[in-house]
């Protein structure tokens, strides 16, 4: 694994750092134990998110001061590794992926006491240690519907199968509408999720620790299951059931085509219940499993996400404290659901009972999964051991586009993926 350190890089990312402005504040009142704390913010989460969340620590630990600071965009890993080469690695981070950061000796291992409120305190191992706390379980993708364009079309089921999905996308280009609704831009992300929904449920449905053999050169993208799965993609806009011109536009954007009902279906991470749930828009909005080809329930899904603690932190004991608080308490949990659609991973937590249906019905689909033990890695958003090596999502996300272009075949891009996978060893 790469360690992100090189002298040449380091200083002209620091002066890239200089000359760029970067939000942070600085709460609390007095106290010597000062911490920078790396957030986010999306459409979802907002900076008053963040703030009232801080705030609600630093009542019940005023000793620990906290320097707030948000990523310029959604890529926080990207981010996370500008400030390490830049010598202001923050002391606390969220949604940062530890791959990388965690081989080098930068961040700090959690024990099993300390992981001991978590349901799944074992989840992303590295090298058989836990660097990021298991705080959220996040469905990626679950299909959001416009129930109104589905009517409109003659849909009158939520589709399992692929070829029920297939017939339903036909009927909606048919009626004028735009299947599937899809972005990318500055947040990649958004124009792999379809491709992440195909090959976690055709290919982990299989082999659940595909990307763990990945590492281990079992197997490759090149490897017929894997570039099936691209091509399924492909077909689907080949047929135009994915509208390639909307690949300029960002998240917020993307979402907001859904909510103005510029397209029929919105495959998307669970966090986007919030936005259907509390945004205006004028139809009912329906959410189903991503289909699988003969209807077996395969559900995709990603716990972790959450706090990760730099190892060399002037202030650990405070990073560490200030990390668990904020990920345990009850308030902030609550908020967490409201705010960004998450399944909190924590033991005895249930979700506030005034959740909207959006919310509710995706919950229950992903409970009823686990019940069944149907749930698979979300391709694209694990981390850690059974991840993608550090940068490599950014080129998944590359394929995707290149596959709804049609500027690559399906064969092509696994090689490309495999290349990619070999440079960043």
């Amino acid at each position: 694994m790469k360690r992100f350190s090189a002298v040449g890089a380091a200083l002209l990312l620091a002066a890239g750092l200089a000359g760029c402005s970067v939000k942070s504040d600085t709460g609390g009142t007095g106290g010597g134990e000062e911490i920078s704390f790396l957030t986010f913010e999306t459409p979802n989460l907002k900076p008053e998110y963040w703030d009232e969340a801080i705030k609600r620590v630093q009542a019940k630990n005023p000793e620990i001061k906290v320097k707030k600071l948000v990523a310029p965009n959604t890529d926080r890993t990207a981010y996370a590794k500008q400030l390490l080469q830049s010598g202001q690695f923050p002391d606390v981070m969220i949604a940062v992926a530890p791959a990388g950061f965690a081989e080098a000796g930068e961040l700090y291992a959690w024990s099993p006491d300390e992981l001991k409120d978590f349901e799944f305190p074992t989840a992303n191992p590295v090298r058989g240690k836990y660097f990021q706390l298991p705080a959220n379980t996040q469905t990626i993708p679950p299909v959001y519907y416009n129930k109104k364009l589905f009517a409109a079309a003659g849909i009158t089921a939520e589709p399992k199968t692929w070829p029920e999905l297939i017939a339903a996308a036909e009927k909606l280009k048919a009626a004028g509408t735009t299947p599937f609704v899809t972005g990318g831009g500055k947040d990649g992300f958004a124009s792999s999720m379809i491709l992440a929904g195909i090959v976690s449920t055709d290919v982990y449905s299989k082999n659940k620790d595909w990307l763990t053999h990945r590492r281990e050169d079992k197997v490759k993208f090149a490897d017929p299951d894997f570039t099936a799965a691209l091509a399924k993609f492909a077909d689907l806009a080949a047929k135009g059931y994915v509208d390639k011109t909307s690949l300029s536009r960002d998240y917020t954007a993307t979402e907001q085509a859904f909510l103005e009902g510029k397209g029929a279906m919105y495959p998307m991470g669970n966090w986007f219940a919030a936005a259907a749930d509390s945004k205006p828009h004028d139809f009912d909005i329906g959410v189903f499993n991503f289909p699988t080809t003969d209807g077996k329930l395969v559900v995709p899904a990603y716990t972790g996400g959450g706090m990760i603690v730099n190892a060399n932190s002037k202030n650990l004991p405070a990073a560490k404290k200030f990390a668990l608080a904020f990920q345990l308490d009850k308030a902030q949990l609550d908020q967490s659901v409201k705010a960004d659609g998450l399944i909190p991973a924590i033991k005895g937590y249930t979700p506030p009972s005034d959740m909207g249906a959006v919310y509710q019905a995706g919950y229950k689909l992903y409970q009823d999964a686990v019940k069944q033990s149907a749930v698979v890695h979300a391709f694209r958003w694990e981390t850690a051991d059974d991840g993608l090596l550090p940068g490599m999502a950014d080129k998944v996300d590359q394929a995707a586009q290149d596959l709804i272009t049609g500027r690559k075949p399906a064969a092509e891009v696994a090689a490309f993926l495999d290349t990619e996978w070999n440079k960043a060893r």
